[in-house]
């Protein structure tokens, strides 16, 4: 998967939008505000951080060496996804839309009422 085949993924699930709200370089994506896929545009390879729930994150870590602890994240819940290694386009996704849903789990009742009104 390229970043631009990452960020149409990204746009087209509920409640997404885009933004560099740490600085021109590093694209972030949030649903409803809150961050769930993170990337740096001019870094020497395309990673990106996914949050994940905390055993799962590790479980990947040892079974993929793609994934590994997230790079200046808290480490216990989000990882840093090699998209250029070996990792199908299919999984990527998988991996994508779990970090979304993660960040969807904690949302308010309200947040979670206003996403059901998006038709992405």
């Amino acid at each position: 998967m390229n970043i631009e085949e990452f960020r149409e993924f990204c746009l087209q699930l509920p409640g997404v939008t885009e933004c560099f709200p740490f600085d021109e370089e590093t694209l972030v994506f949030k649903v409803m505000g809150k961050m769930f896929a993170m990337t740096g545009l001019y870094s020497g390879s395309f990673t990106v951080n996914l949050k994940c729930e905390e055993s799962y994150a590790l479980e990947l870590r040892e079974k993929y060496i793609e994934v590994q602890p997230g790079y200046h994240m808290n480490k216990k819940y989000w990882n840093t996804v090699d998209f250029e290694g070996n990792l199908p386009d299919e999984f990527l996704k998988e991996l994508l839309k779990l970090s979304y849903s993660e960040v969807v789990k904690k949302l308010t009742k309200k947040q979670k009422a206003e996403l059901q009104n998006f038709d992405n």
